[in-house]
């Protein structure tokens, strides 16, 4: 009896453990945050917005229930504690596990190893566009400048795992080259912080520190002719932050890491309260001169303080594609972009907003050459209004029939869209042969020709 009582109380422990995510939902609801970047599925309603019955709703009360039993970020997070302890190994495809407490975002893995470098149009192409956004600021009277932040593993490899790394240069080093071959402003982040004895990122975020946000701050400054010295200090280690990288590992710990913080005065004020320094858009006043118009990701979150005090005024913008329209209406005496280098590809994926430059044909290029221009020919443009730029259609294309065959396209060819108003009109280029441009309401794309931006005109005759 005693035996089977014993077999009895252990089997009803089981289905009580088993059991215990389910009934727990039943509990006065708690708010569950999701580690890392990862967002929670909220309950389902019967009803669509519309008042229409909810045709999903069984599917969407399923991922509900994935994402919110009972306790589901506390047993991730024990999971994760015992895989890495004992199995070093992650329990996320997102994370890498690094010696001495390290971590380091899995995204950053083919920039490390040299898995999937881009090609020499891909690098070409970034580059162009770049150089078009230079041009655009610097007609509309602002200054440009633009950075990589670099990832951590390219500042800090001693900590990686043991892989095999490819000897090709990096994406980043190769864009640098094209970017001063193209005459862009461009501050190099990776000798400013390989020159520092300092480590200036955090061992369990993929992010630089406080003080590392100082220091591409002041060069950022110096880079636009200004100067500020908020690497100087003062600054106080505080155990304060919770990195992303830890997040997206244990979601419910409660580990902090030291971040090292400004104590010199800041002089901001919002132009609009903010929820957080992730908002998509930040409107400031500051105690210094001009105006400033910055484009960001995360890495912006630890350095917009800085720059809001450095200027009068300043916005800072995490919309993609960028939104150059902006310069004007900011007045701005300076653009900065920054971007972190595992995204570099970001530049040739989307047609930032601004009218399309107006070229003239260069001097020997030919006078005749083929123009495809409608779908017998074999090439066509998407052409839609633009609600970004209004007075202007957003064109990309071409997308050409596979009978049809073009010249070759060199690695550092401009592309030229002939229009409908007589004049040419220089594209952004994309990836996979693709470009974009903004043309004036009215105005058709009539074909594509190819020029090289370097040497003697490429001659479009087939």
């Amino acid at each position: 009896m005693k035996k089977n009582a014993a077999y009895a109380a252990f089997t009803a422990l089981i289905l009580l453990l088993c059991l215990l995510p389910s009934l727990g939902m039943l509990l006065p609801a708690r708010e569950e945050e999701a580690g890392g970047n990862q967002a929670l599925s909220r309950a389902p309603s019967l009803r669509d917005p519309e008042g229409n019955w909810n045709t999903g709703y069984l599917s969407q009360l399923q991922d509900y229930a994935g994402d919110n039993f009972y306790l589901r970020q506390d047993m991730i997070t024990a999971w994760s504690a015992l895989n890495a302890k004992l199995l070093r190994s992650s329990i996320t495809e997102d994370v890498v596990l690094g010696g001495d407490g390290w971590l380091y975002f899995a995204d950053t893995l083919p920039d490390y190893a040299g898995l999937d470098p881009l090609t020499d149009r891909d690098i070409f192409s970034a580059a162009r566009n770049l150089a078009l956004i230079q041009e655009y600021c610097e007609e509309q009277g602002a200054d440009f400048l633009f950075t990589l932040a670099p990832n951590k593993n390219s500042l800090y490899p001693e900590h990686m795992p043991a892989l095999p790394q490819d000897d090709l240069r990096s994406n980043a080093g190769r864009l640098a080259e094209e970017l001063a071959r193209q005459g862009v402003n461009y501050l190099d982040c990776f000798a400013l912080f390989q020159g520092q004895e300092e480590t200036l990122y955090f061992k369990t975020d993929s992010h630089w520190n406080g003080k590392g946000a100082a220091l591409a701050a002041d060069a950022v400054n110096e880079a636009l002719g200004r100067s500020s010295r908020y690497f100087e200090g003062p600054f106080a280690p505080e155990e304060s932050h919770k990195g992303d990288l830890y997040d997206m590992l244990y979601p419910a710990g409660e580990g902090l890491e030291t971040d090292q913080v400004y104590r010199g005065e800041l002089t901001i004020e919002y132009d609009v309260p903010i929820r957080s320094a992730e908002n998509l858009t930040i409107m400031t006043h500051g105690g210094g001169e001009g105006s400033l118009l910055m484009f960001r990701d995360s890495f912006g979150n630890n350095l917009y303080p800085y720059l809001a005090d450095s200027f009068d005024a300043a916005l800072f913008s995490r919309s993609m594609p960028y939104r150059l329209d902006l310069v004007a209406q900011r007045e701005a005496d300076c653009v900065a972009a920054e971007l972190v280098e595992r995204n570099l590809r970001y530049l040739i994926r989307n047609v930032p907003v601004m009218p399309a430059p107006v070229r003239e044909l260069p001097e020997g290029y030919p006078e005749t050459f083929y123009i495809w221009h409608d779908k017998n020919d074999g090439i066509v443009f998407s052409v839609r209004p633009s609600d970004d730029l209004p007075g202007y259609t957003l064109v990309t294309g071409p997308q050409i029939a596979e009978d049809l065959i073009l010249p070759a396209v060199t690695p550092d060819s401009q592309v030229l869209i002939p229009a409908s108003d007589g004049n040419y009109y220089e594209a952004f280029l994309l990836e996979d042969g693709g470009a974009g441009l903004y043309l004036p309401e009215g105005v058709r794309p009539l074909g594509v020709a190819y020029a090289p931006v370097w040497g003697v005109p490429w001659n479009t005759e087939a």
